[in-house]
């Protein structure tokens, strides 16, 4: 995203099937301080509307008729490259979310989540990273309910690796937290992998996917 967002408005465009649900986002947007400068009903739409209008963010929701939203995401970050796209979706499997970051999206938030917590996701989201909404680890079904710790038992990580992964929570890569941490790119290319078998994943985005649910980034002060 550019720099100027610092001192202007960013520009957001809605994509959704659902005009009701684009409409009033369009305008809770606005009136958090956000220029909402369009909404589109269709993949299609918003990617014309990508084009013509160069917004600094898409929120783009996932399921749509025709073509789906991850598709409409691959095409916006070629004809909208400066633009961010923050998928919104009722989906949270932490699978979506890889497929999600794949199509080049950089936040992925829930629908089914506060509006304020999606205001924040989008005041925050940078090209370059995945930002993932709290509320995609909730199982809580009850809208009252405070949801619970996340399910499952931590895996033990050393000091070195709980290093690691939090580096991988902050979305640097290898080579930078090898550079960081004054060890070679082999070794730390060896506790990514010994961090893959511990948490039972096989990529990087699903190692810090499962570690938030977890609630192990950030803890290496406890270690």
């Amino acid at each position: 995203m550019p720099d100027r967002l610092s001192t202007v408005a960013a520009r957001v465009l809605v994509v959704d099937d659902h005009r009701t649900f684009a409409e009033l986002l369009s305008g809770a947007l606005a009136a958090a301080g956000m220029d909402a400068v369009g909404t589109a009903y269709s993949a299609a739409q918003g990617v014309a509307m990508a084009q013509e209008l160069q917004p600094d963010i898409v929120v783009m929701d996932i399921q749509m008729p025709r073509q789906d939203g991850l598709a409409a995401t691959r095409r916006i970050r070629e004809v909208a490259p400066d633009a961010v796209v923050a998928v919104v979706t009722a989906h949270r499997d932490p699978g979506w979310v890889v497929r999600a970051a794949q199509a080049g999206a950089s936040a992925f938030i829930p629908k089914d989540g506060s509006l304020s917590e999606m205001i924040d996701v989008l005041s925050r989201v940078q090209g370059g990273q995945m930002l993932v909404a709290p509320s995609t680890f909730a199982t809580v079904r009850d809208a009252g309910a405070a949801a619970p710790a996340p399910a499952g038992i931590p895996p033990q990580l050393t000091r070195r690796e709980q290093e690691v992964l939090d580096c991988l929570g902050y979305g640097m890569q290898v080579k930078a937290i090898a550079r960081v941490l004054g060890i070679t790119l082999e070794t730390c290319r060896g506790y990514v992998k010994s961090l893959h078998a511990k948490l039972g994943v096989r990529s990087q985005l699903e190692a810090v996917i499962k570690a938030q649910q977890l609630q192990l980034l950030g803890s290496a002060h406890e270690r």
